[in-house]
C-alpha cells in the first residue's frame, strides 16, 4: 500500500505526544504469523458509513500482510452496540476483536470477558503508549484493552448555516447562560427553520463538566455517584428554558435517529467528542465546520480531560488470540491506521500510528482545537464504575424522555437514583 507523505504540526504538543514515557520499555511487535493458517475472525463496532469505509479500506491494508486472516465486520449505533454484547454476553461469544468503551471496563473485566493483553506481548507494541493512555484500558494492573485515540469535550458549530442567516459563530469557553443566548437568538433568526442547537442536558458529560468546574467528579474512586439528586435536578432543570423553543424539539430529534439533528442540518451547533468532525462532514455534506470550547461553569476551571475512551478489545474466549492480536495492533498501532482514519477515533494514542496521521484538513483541526485548550484540562476522573455505561445510557434515556414531555425533572431524578442504586448496589 503507497503511504502518502506525512505532515506533523510542529508545537509542544505534539513534540510531547511523540516523546512518549517509557518508549524503551518493550520491544516492537511481532508481526509473524503463519501464512499456512487460514483464520477467521470476527469483528464488530459501533459507527457510521463514514467509519464502516475507513475499517474496510485498513482490513484491505491488513490482508496485505496477513492475507491468510479474514476479518468478518459488523456495526450498528452505540447503544445498540452495547445491546448486542450483553447478549453475546450471556451466551459466552463475544468477537474476537471489537470496540470497546473505559465505561465498560469494569463491567467486562472484572468476570473475566476480556484478555489480558499482555498475554500477546509477542504481538501487540505497548511501548508507543504514554503510561497515562495505556491506563484508560487497564484496571488492577492488567491490560484489557488499548485506546486508538483520545478527544476531548466539544462543541461542533456548522460554518455553512451560520453563513446562510448571516450569525457569527458562539465564542469558546462562554458561560452556559451566554451560549444559551446565542442558541436562543439563531433559532430566532432563522425562523425555527434551523435550530440554535440540541438540549445539551441529555448529555452525561456537559453534567460531568459542570461537576468538574466545581471540583467534584461523576463517581468516587470507591465506585458511587459523586452527586447529589439535587445537582442533578438543577442540572435537568437548567435546560427548560432550551426545550421551550430554544433547541430542536425531541420529537424531530427522534424521527431523523441515527443521525443527529447537527448532522441532519437541523441544528447549527452540537457538543460531542472532537472526533466526531468527521462523521458530522459526512452525515450533513457541510463544506466547513467549526470546533470551539464547550461553555463553562465556572471559569478558568480545569474541567475537561483527554478522554480516551474509544479503545480496542480482545475476548477472552478467542479461539484465534494470536491473530486477534495481531489485527488490534494494526488498528492502534499501524501508521496504515493513522493515514486512515486520522482523527475519527480520536486524536492517535501511540507515536506509530501519530507518525501515519497527515495533520491537515480535517484532522489539523482536530489537533489545533485539542492545543487551543490544553490550559483547560484537568486530571483524568477516576476508573468509571461497574455499570457506568449503562448509566450513561439511561441518562441520555431519562433526558429524551423529558424533551419529550413524557416524565417529569423530579421523576426522572428518581428513576435515575434508583436504577444507580440497582447498578451500583
Amino acid at each position: 500500500m503507497r503511504l502518502r507523505r506525512r505532515t506533523l504540526i510542529a508545537s509542544s504538543f505534539l513534540a510531547g505526544a511523540l516523546a512518549l514515557s517509557g518508549c524503551a520499555a518493550d520491544a516492537p511487535a511481532s508481526t509473524e504469523s503463519d501464512p499456512a493458517s487460514e483464520v477467521s475472525l470476527t469483528f464488530a463496532f459501533w459507527g457510521n458509513d463514514d467509519r464502516a469505509t475507513r475499517y474496510n479500506e485498513l482490513i484491505t491494508a491488513f490482508n496485505e500482510k496477513h492475507p491468510n486472516i479474514t476479518i468478518k465486520t459488523t456495526f450498528t449505533d452505540f447503544p445498540n452496540y452495547w445491546e448486542k454484547r450483553a447478549t453475546e454476553v450471556a451466551g459466552g461469544g463475544l468477537p474476537d476483536v471489537f470496540q470497546f468503551s473505559d465505561s465498560y471496563l469494569r463491567q467486562y473485566a472484572e468476570p473475566g470477558h476480556l484478555l489480558d493483553l499482555a498475554e500477546m506481548s509477542e504481538h501487540i507494541d505497548f511501548s508507543s503508549f504514554e503510561d497515562s493512555l495505556l491506563g484508560t484500558g487497564r484496571l488492577n494492573d492488567v491490560q484489557y484493552s488499548l485506546p486508538t485515540g483520545y478527544s476531548m469535550w466539544a462543541n461542533f458549530v456548522n460554518d455553512d448555516l451560520l453563513a446562510e442567516h448571516g450569525v457569527a459563530a458562539p465564542e469558546g469557553d462562554t458561560s452556559f447562560e451566554d451560549f444559551d443566548q446565542w442558541m436562543a437568538d439563531f433559532t430566532d433568526i432563522s425562523g425555527g427553520e434551523v435550530y440554535g442547537g440540541t438540549d445539551y442536558t441529555q448529555r452525561i458529560q456537559t453534567f460531568e463538566l459542570v461537576l468538574r468546574a466545581n471540583g467534584k467528579n461523576l463517581y468516587t474512586e470507591d465506585g458511587q455517584l459523586g452527586f447529589t439528586e439535587d445537582e442533578l435536578r438543577d442540572y435537568w432543570e437548567s435546560g427548560a428554558g432550551l426545550r421551550d423553543g430554544v433547541t430542536a424539539p425531541q420529537q424531530r430529534l427522534e424521527e431523523l435517529s441515527p443521525i443527529s439533528g447537527f448532522g441532519a442540518r437541523l441544528t447549527a451547533t452540537e457538543m460531542s467528542w472532537s472526533n466526531f468532525l468527521g462523521s458530522y462532514l459526512a452525515d450533513s455534506g457541510a463544506e466547513s465546520m467549526s470546533i470551539v470550547a464547550p461553555p463553562t461553569a465556572v471559569p478558568g476551571s480545569k474541567d475537561l480531560y483527554r478522554q480516551g475512551g474509544l479503545q480496542m478489545a480482545i475476548s477472552e474466549t478467542s479461539e484465534h488470540p494470536e491473530e486477534a492480536a495481531l489485527f488490534l495492533d494494526f488498528v492502534v498501532n499501524s501508521p496504515e491506521a493513522g493515514e486512515i482514519f486520522g482523527t475519527t477515533l480520536g486524536f492517535p494514542a501511540s507515536s506509530t500510528k501519530l507518525a501515519g496521521t497527515t495533520l491537515e484538513g480535517v484532522d489539523k483541526q482536530v489537533a489545533d482545537y485539542i492545543e487551543s485548550v490544553s490550559d483547560r484540562v484537568g486530571e483524568a476522573p477516576p476508573v468509571p464504575v461497574v455499570g457506568y455505561g449503562s448509566l450513561e445510557q439511561t441518562f441520555w434515556d431519562l433526558g429524551k424522555s423529558i424533551g419529550l414531555g413524557a416524565i417529569t425533572v423530579d421523576q426522572a431524578v428518581t428513576d435515575f437514583f434508583i436504577e444507580a442504586e440497582v447498578i451500583l448496589g
